[in-house]
């Protein structure tokens, strides 16, 4: 934790890859959008307001740090989105998927006229052309021209709402603004273009007065009739050139799969007896996707995610190395030092590959309608505390089976009640253990502090159950618990018939393991010293000690508390109820 504190923006750098810098130069575009989207809405007031917006919408676009921003985010937006047409590898798309792609594809196709037509013009012929000549043109001169107005603002909006869904939609924050994003994505449109409709019908009607026309149909504003053959020619050569730019793309695709077969082909083994044959280039995901097996992804294979991990059997060496993006998210869930573990979205592999999905594959489309949705896998910090009662064998072998369960229920019941208080949430009941959770709504530090608080009222509640149990129990209840916290992934886990909402990680299974070193410490708690640094408490003179843990090549430092209640001290300065 304190090498990542460390080094924030190396380790941010490292994330970057080709899908971030679309997302970025995708905002800066949106942005635009919305900026234009605002001024023609303020044609429901009038024609003029929208004139008087203008001057300050184009004295911020077009200054110039904001004007090479934004044309280089243009340049990089359309290139990065002709290069993925390029590098996907197959065509099976959902169909928000291809409406993103085919609308993408399509706004330079629509707006190239308009830009010729007011951008380039400028500088070349002189046009002060404004909000009036561009209204005349689209809804008198040429009244068609209006619908590809509307059809270009339309397509750009969905495509780049669409872009936001699948950025935001994996966001701890998403399911809260979702129904305030869907009303925007509904009614910015909508008042964008009831003002563009009232500011058109203005200009219809004054453009039929001889003055109006003088004013604002001057050569020096509207040019001359060879000024737009020149104008038309070059929109017909931006058009032929972007079209030829797409069929090059497409030719390129074909080149390239005849250049893959001739390299020869790898063999997937999934680990469940399936084997299927790929070209060299492919990545797992995208075989998952050509040959119909169901894999996980929560975020569509862009690596903001890491739900399609799987780990691979065998010999690790001919894999290709991981790029940057995929070595981020994978040290983001503390896999960065297990070169088995990999992003199927990421791994091209160049030999056979034998591997295993490490999560469960999503609901298919049939079933869906049956199953409830799944809640998407994210990552955050969490603290993980296990909880296990004392010699629940023992008092089974003394007990009648329905006083046996009677009693571990009420044990369970007495910590779920001391982590509720504390703000925490019992997640798993594993016989008679519990995995409780800290930090779902928390940053880490009131997590860590939950957690430490919720031990000590664990010893509260089970010495209170213990008095009212008395003699019905053969020796007073006891218990063991482990602390640990670190980045986990959290979502709804299982099959498609059952999905329980829990955490997956190493933080999860060292919690885990310190609670069974309570047995051999002689000790209620064990908790890691990351836990208790991160909560900012002091330690006192709990003992230190450093322990192995499977799995992990550096010993684990952690601390163990004889009594449970001992923690009250500790957290005693600061307050950490759940409300």
């Amino acid at each position: 934790m304190a090498e990542t504190a460390a080094s924030p923006l190396p380790r941010f750098l490292r994330g970057i890859g080709i899908r971030q810098v679309r997302l970025a130069t995708g905002l800066i575009l949106f942005a635009y959008l919305i900026s234009h989207f605002t001024n023609h809405a303020l044609g429901n007031i009038s024609l003029s307001a929208m004139d008087d917006a203008l001057v300050y919408h184009m004295l911020f676009w077009q200054s110039w740090p904001v004007l090479i921003v934004f044309y280089g985010a243009v340049l990089t937006h359309l290139g990065l989105g002709i290069w993925a047409l390029y590098a996907r590898r197959q065509f099976r798309w959902t169909a928000i998927e291809l409406t993103q792609l085919v609308f993408g594809l399509s706004i330079p196709a629509f707006v190239i006229g308009h830009l010729v037509g007011v951008r380039i013009a400028a500088p070349l012929f002189g046009h002060e052309k404004d909000y009036p000549q561009v209204f005349f043109a689209y809804w008198v001169f040429r009244p068609h021209l209006k619908w590809m107005m509307y059809a270009v603002l339309l397509v750009s909006w969905v495509h780049g709402c669409i872009g936001i869904y699948f950025w935001a939609r994996t966001k701890p924050y998403f399911r809260k603004i979702s129904s305030l994003l869907l009303a925007l994505a509904v009614i910015m449109p909508t008042v964008s273009l009831l003002g563009l409709y009232q500011a058109g019908r203005t200009v219809e009607r004054a453009s039929t007065a001889p003055e109006w026309r003088a004013d604002n149909l001057s050569r020096d504003k509207v040019g001359t009739s060879a000024d737009q053959a020149v104008l038309e020619r070059i929109i017909s050569t931006m058009l032929y050139g972007y079209f030829g730019l797409i069929g090059l793309t497409l030719a390129a695709r074909g080149v390239r799969a005849l250049v893959e077969r001739r390299r020869g082909l790898v063999r997937l083994s999934y680990g469940n007896g399936k084997t299927v044959r790929i070209p060299i280039g492919l990545s797992v995901l995208e075989a998952s996707t050509r040959f119909n097996i169901p894999h996980s992804s929560v975020c569509g294979g862009r690596a903001r995610c890491s739900t399609c991990r799987i780990r691979v059997i065998g010999d690790c060496s001919a894999l290709p190395e991981p790029s940057n993006r995929e070595t981020f998210v994978l040290e983001r869930v503390g896999a960065g030092h297990d070169p088995a573990i990999r992003l199927a979205c990421q791994l091209r592999p160049r030999t056979d590959v034998s591997f295993f999905q490490i999560f469960p594959a999503h609901t298919s489309a049939s079933s869906a309608a049956t199953i409830k949705p799944a809640l998407p896998g994210r990552e955050r910090y969490l603290v993980s505390m296990f909880v296990d009662m004392r010699g629940s064998t023992k008092l089974a072998e003394q007990l009648l089976p329905f006083d046996t369960v009677f009693i571990i229920n009420r044990f369970l019941t007495a910590v779920s009640q001391a982590v509720v208080e504390c703000g925490g949430q019992p997640n798993q009941f594993v016989g008679d253990g519990q995995l409780a959770l800290f930090g779902l709504s928390t940053n880490p530090q009131t997590a860590c502090r939950q957690a430490i608080e919720a031990a000590s009222r664990i010893a509260i509640h089970v010495d209170a159950l213990n008095e009212f149990l008395g003699n019905d129990v053969p020796e007073p209840l006891r218990f063991g618990i482990g602390i640990h916290g670190g980045e986990v992934i959290i979502g709804d886990i299982g099959s498609e018939e059952h999905t329980v909402f829990t955490a997956l990680g190493d933080s999860v299974n060292v919690a885990a393991r310190l609670q069974d070193m309570t047995k051999a410490l002689s000790c209620e708690v064990v908790v890691s010293g990351d836990v208790l640094k991160t909560a900012h408490v002091s330690v006192g003179d709990l003992p230190q000690i450093e322990v192995p843990i499977r799995g992990r090549v550096e010993p684990l430092i952690v601390y163990t508390v004889k009594k449970a209640g001992m923690l009250s001290d500790m957290v005693a300065d600061f307050a950490v109820a759940a409300a």
